[in-house]
């Protein structure tokens, strides 16, 4: 996703600069992170970081307890920047009051408006028992009620047709609980669903920022969501 918002800024797509990129993991604390760090840095975007594994060390594994304490810390780091809006990619702690009071977020879910809530495999396994015939993705303002902000967009993907008929007659009657059991995230039907999800989920982003920077889309969300699929199908067969 950052990459392909990068993308979108060089090539002038995207009216948008980066200004930092914070992260909950300092280097030394995963490959892929570290990574991350790098490219980041290679741009010339200010790279911030307090690392949540080490802060729950601190405070005896109660990171909960102490969740504004944390943020606290975020903000001190973050009091240089201001950001129009901050985008939630991977940032899989909850946040305190302090720090969605203090900027707008946007994050993105890997399910349709009213669907599945939780984290992504719990969304998948869901719509297996649901016999979903669609899935998708939106994005939403942050606020302090999890997951429950306005809503700026949304893309369907359809889970019928192609190889996702055959798919679904192989799992038959097969309940989500069996299936994780047995295969896990390996088990094909689970697999295609991320994919088809993680495939799109770049180009929704991009397409919700180019709305929100233009204006078609405003930053309280107070226009409801958008439905960017045609969009972004047309983005990713460009691709």
């Amino acid at each position: 996703m950052f990459e392909h918002a990068l993308a979108a800024i060089d090539h002038g797509t995207l009216d948008a600069k980066i200004d930092f990129v914070f992260m909950q993991r300092e280097r030394g604390e995963g490959e892929g992170s570290d990574g991350f760090m790098d490219l980041a840095a290679s741009r010339g975007i200010d790279v911030l970081a307090r690392s949540s594994q080490r802060f729950r060390r601190e405070h005896d594994g109660d990171f909960a307890g102490h969740r504004e304490k944390y943020d606290a810390q975020v903000l001190e780091l973050l009091k240089p920047y201001k950001p129009d809006l901050c985008v939630l990619a991977g940032y899989l702690l909850i946040l305190s009051p302090p720090l969605t009071h203090a900027y707008r977020f946007v994050n993105l879910h890997p399910a349709l408006p009213g669907g599945p809530v939780g984290l992504w495999q719990k969304v998948i396994w869901e719509l297996i028992d649901q016999r979903a015939e669609e899935t998708g993705a939106m994005t939403f303002l942050v606020t302090d009620e999890l997951d429950r902000g306005p809503q700026f967009s949304y893309n369907r993907v359809s889970l019928r047709g192609g190889a996702f008929d055959a798919l679904w007659s192989a799992v038959g009657d097969s309940r989500a609980e069996q299936l994780q059991a047995d295969a896990g995230e390996e088990h094909p039907l689970f697999a295609a669903i991320r994919a088809a999800g993680v495939q799109r989920e770049p180009y929704l982003l991009v397409e919700t920022l180019r709305a929100l920077a233009n204006g078609t889309q405003s930053l309280d969300g107070n226009q409801g969501p958008m439905d960017l699929s045609e969009g972004v199908e047309a983005a990713l067969a460009a691709s």
